[in-house]
């Protein structure tokens, strides 16, 4: 039972009015008081807000439909979510009672939210979360999260209230594709370091990992059929470090970690430049036979593919079967950028080549913008990462039917400097602070390209100067949250003025996460949130 203050209740018998520090009092309930619902990142698509406010409360549960194993599982991860900060047991129930938290499945077609989509309604008996699929229960208990106070992401119990307030959200995505993708090639990220990004990127919603597991400085992917590729290949990084890969199991249980959260991993043998890690390690690989000396440096173009021979062709179908027999996603992604020592009839011969055999072992072909100078198979996507979007071979395919993925350079790459102090990173394509990292319209990058080309938008984060968590963090977060809106939200919501305010709030999320971020200057950081 807790005692009321003795302090007012002396004063009064003393004759003394107990005047409240006004300043503190109003900061106290400005902090008790709940989100607003339109606060979040990435913004909703509708929101209403009104009614009551929702208040957790110790004897809660979290509510799943019947004979649903998807909803159960989200059901779990909020579970997991909230009962270190708050304390409470959360069990969860298939009742149909519609109070505390309810999680719903409707009917695929019912309440406009799609694939993806969610309504969350909330009133002082319930938070209902609705949606035609278990992804969009995923993405509204995202949206949940935010609306709650900060410190219900702490792995340590603190008092509450846990409030949201009332009124109802409508929300669906503005891009199928939303992706995030992490160079694990130029330095090794472990399975646990890739899971802990895998985290952070569904907060916001993201919903593709794309994982650069090939390079120049080293191969990251086990290949049976080609072991030296990671005992050799594998040993070094950018630097000279020892490197590292990912056996078959250890990449399977990404992808099951990442299925968990609602991300498609995207795997990404780049050829047939990028490919010094294979031409050290299979001297078949040259054109002269001899094998490469392995390269721990930043330098870019100078390798490849000996496209005529058999025993390449050979190595490319190899490496993709084993690739695509384990991982269940649709996307293949083959690189193709930068081969600037490959000859013109070279490359369209092996772009031809490698798409023929990507489309023969079921996967969906996936190549950086340049893969347009060739021929694009029918269903290819291409990745845009120009910065003038002036490429007219990138327009022309997209008029002819290739979709196209947006990470302009100058906009979306995480491993660009935010400002000259920045401690790491690169900065060819430009500074990228973060209202440029939000100011853009994946619609209009390319000029002459429709917009109904555009099948989504991507943050890139090489790891040239990037060697563990901590570094990764600082580039991504604060960019990541506003290309993730960019890739979400509707076009007419975009408001830099509106977003600096909702990610200022971000903040404490992100410190009682233990996410290091860079405290921006173009944002208003808040002590709360």
């Amino acid at each position: 039972m807790r005692r009321r203050s003795v302090v007012p209740a002396l004063l009064l018998s003393l004759g003394v009015a107990a005047v409240p520090a006004a300043p503190q009092a109003a900061a106290a309930a400005a902090a008790d008081a709940p989100r607003p619902l339109a606060q979040v990142v990435p913004v909703p698509a509708s929101v209403k807000a009104g009614g009551g406010a929702f208040t957790l409360a110790e004897d809660a549960a979290i509510h799943v439909p019947a004979g649903s194993p998807g909803a159960a599982a989200v059901g779990r991860y909020l579970a997991g979510i909230l009962r270190p900060s708050t304390g409470y047991e959360l069990p969860l129930t298939t009742s149909a009672q519609r109070e505390g938290i309810v999680l719903a499945l409707t009917e695929p077609g019912t309440g406009n939210t799609g694939t993806e989509g969610y309504r969350l309604q909330s009133t002082p008996r319930a938070v209902v979360i609705s949606a035609a699929t278990t992804a969009g229960l995923f993405h509204g208990v995202q949206t949940l999260r935010q609306l709650l106070p900060a410190s219900v992401e702490r792995e340590f119990y603190g008092p509450g209230p846990w409030t949201v307030a009332g009124g109802t959200i409508a929300d669906r995505p503005r891009y199928a594709y939303r992706g995030a993708m992490l160079d694990v090639a130029r330095h090794f990220h472990t399975v646990q370091q890739v899971e802990r990004y895998i985290d952070q990127l569904a907060l916001y919603k993201i919903n593709r990992l794309h994982l650069h597991l090939t390079d120049d400085q080293g191969w990251r992917i086990a290949i049976t059929s080609r072991p030296r590729l990671t005992s050799y290949g594998g040993s070094t990084q950018v630097g000279g470090g020892t490197g590292g890969y990912y056996t078959k199991a250890e990449y399977q249980e990404i992808v099951r970690y990442a299925a968990s959260r609602y991300l498609t991993v995207v795997p990404e043998i780049d050829m047939p430049g990028h490919t010094n890690a294979a031409l050290a390690s299979y001297g078949e690989l040259n054109c002269n036979g001899v094998p490469r000396a392995l390269y721990t440096g930043t330098a870019v173009g100078f390798s490849s593919l000996c496209v005529p021979k058999p025993a390449t062709t050979q190595f490319v179908d190899d490496v993709i079967r084993e690739i695509a027999a384990m991982t269940p996603g649709p996307y293949l992604h083959i690189g193709g950028d930068e081969a600037r020592v490959t000859s013109r009839a070279d490359y369209v011969a092996f772009m031809d080549r490698a798409q023929q055999i990507v489309r023969r072992y079921g996967k969906t072909v996936i190549g950086w913008h340049q893969i347009t100078g060739a021929d694009p198979a029918p269903g290819a996507i291409a990745q845009y990462w120009g910065t003038k979007g002036d490429e007219e071979p990138v327009a022309a395919a997209a008029r002819a039917g290739t979709r196209l993925i947006m990470s302009p350079a100058n906009h979306a790459y995480l491993d660009m400097k935010y400002d000259e102090e920045t401690p790491i990173g690169q900065k060819w394509a430009g500074y990228i602070e973060v209202q440029k990292a939000y100011d853009w319209n994946p619609a209009t990058v390319v000029r002459g390209a429709p917009a109904s080309s555009v099948l989504g938008v991507e943050a890139p984060l090489w790891s040239e100067t990037v060697t563990d968590s901590s570094e990764i963090e600082y580039l991504a977060f604060p960019r990541l949250p506003a290309i993730a809106e960019v890739g979400w939200s509707p076009a007419g919501t975009h408001s830099w003025a509106s977003f600096r305010q909702r990610l200022a709030a971000e903040g404490p999320r992100w410190t009682a996460l233990g996410i290091n971020y860079y405290r921006s200057p173009q944002v208003p950081w808040t002590s709360t949130g």
